[in-house]
């Protein structure tokens, strides 16, 4: 149920469904995180105090904040044993006190509800060496909302100390996998960031493959099979549930993903021996093929612009990937060294390309600039696979086989290599896709 606004309000805010509004405007601030590939790194101490206000909320939505803050690998939360004081929410707190117990950043809030059922969630940031505020907003709606009021104001806080955007308003699609290796069910999901609110968009009957969430609209593009069939690239809408078949006319179509305005998917078409990589309208059903070689190109993406596109191909005689136009132009090889190179995804911030990389029996998941230099591996091992970006660009998530009769299991990994914390899903998992930050007036 969408959030009542109090009449004091403009009439066009009625139709928002957060409020956002800034309590004060912060003096410059000394806190900051800083967070590169190279150099050293410590998270940084914070700490965030117990929410007053509504007894069943407030916990809620100070946990949410904590566990986020934690999961990003950039702060440590202070310990409740170690607070000095429980701060009140109007006044300053004591910041000798919190300094002492070794916060350098404070997040103090409140959660209220009124008469009409709906709920206001306030905060306050505090530079604990600084003595002063950072940051105060509030998000009001309904009490259903209350764990995303939780995201946003993680996010806010991740922002304003790391000059970063922020990723804890997002979901995740994934392929949830249960039942034996050889007979194994593999639905598509969805879920928050932190494996909460999972729901599930098939049922299972027909295997499900490489979900790829739209960067503009509200649909995710995949896979189906059914046992016997050819798969076959599908469109659903996350809003009204409604779904479709792509047409194509090749034997088998795979790898589809959406342009960054998401009226396009750019796909894999196979007839015969070879793959070519396709871009199709979503409008008019038009396909342009876009490579045409005696090879196998597939795992297409797209450039944050639209005006690149990143694939992968054996026209060298191995898997390695290749960078060019979105017209075909210009293709070029990008990567080289040990081993092949696979599934490569472009960061929504355009600066570089995630990948997994094979060599003497490991999957690396790496990344690389689009012109193929300055690779790093993030991490490395027996399986991983199916790398997809953060919205922010700087975590990228992945699925961790181990082999053997148990599955996959879904990881995330900052671009420093640094952080690596597991995504906790109701079984087994594969194929994740990470989705834009949600449209703040949904």
């Amino acid at each position: 149920m969408p959030p009542r606004f109090s009449p004091r309000w403009p009439h066009a805010l009625a139709s928002l469904l957060w409020l956002l509004l800034v309590l004060v405007r912060p003096a410059e601030a000394q806190l900051n995180l800083r967070v590169g590939p190279g150099g050293s790194f410590q998270p940084m101490p914070i700490a965030v105090a117990d929410f007053s206000g509504d007894p069943s909320l407030a916990p809620l939505v100070a946990g949410i904040v904590t566990s986020n803050l934690k999961r990003s690998g950039y702060f440590v939360p202070i310990e409740k044993a170690r607070f000095p004081e429980t701060p009140n929410f109007d006044a300053a707190p004591r910041f000798a006190a919190w300094k002492e117990a070794g916060a350098q950043g404070l997040v103090t809030g409140r959660v209220s509800r009124d008469a009409s059922g709906g709920i206001k969630a306030e905060f306050r940031l505090w530079d604990v060496l600084a003595g002063q505020q950072m940051i105060g907003q509030q998000y009001a709606g309904s009490a259903a909302n209350a764990r995303r009021m939780g995201h946003l104001i993680s996010d806010a806080v991740y922002t304003k100390i790391t000059g970063i955007g922020g990723f804890f308003d997002t979901r995740i699609a994934f392929v949830d996998e249960s039942g034996s290796k050889e007979r194994r069910r593999k639905r598509l999901a969805i879920m928050d960031q932190d494996g909460a609110n999972v729901r599930y968009l098939t049922s299972g009957e027909a295997a499900v493959v490489a979900p790829r969430y739209s960067p503009a609209t509200q649909d995710i593009t995949y896979m189906s099979q059914i046992t016997g069939q050819q798969p076959r690239v599908q469109v659903i809408n996350l809003e009204t549930g409604a779904r479709q078949v792509i047409p194509t006319k090749a034997e088998m179509s795979t790898s589809p993903r959406f342009s960054p305005d998401g009226r396009r998917l750019v796909m894999s078409d196979q007839d015969g021996g070879n793959a070519s990589i396709y871009v199709m309208d979503l409008a008019s059903k038009a396909q342009t093929r876009v490579t045409n070689a005696n090879a196998i190109d597939t795992s297409p993406s797209f450039s944050p612009d639209g005006r690149e596109i990143v694939f992968e191909s054996d026209r060298g005689g191995q898997q390695q990937i290749y960078v060019m136009g979105a017209d075909g132009s210009n293709p070029r090889r990008i990567s080289f060294g040990e081993g092949s190179a696979s599934q490569p995804a472009w960061s929504p911030r355009g600066d570089y390309i995630a990948f997994t990389r094979q060599r003497k029996g490991s999957f690396a998941i790496c990344i690389m600039k689009p012109d193929g230099s300055g690779e790093r591996v993030l991490t490395e091992g027996f399986h991983n696979e199916g790398p997809t970006w953060a919205p922010n660009g700087q975590y990228v998530l992945f699925f961790r086989d181990p082999g053997g009769q148990a599955g996959g299991k879904l990881y995330m990994v900052d671009i420093t290599g640094r952080v690596e914390q597991p995504v906790p899903t109701p079984s087994y998992a594969s194929d994740p896709s990470w989705s834009p930050l949600i449209d703040p007036q949904r």
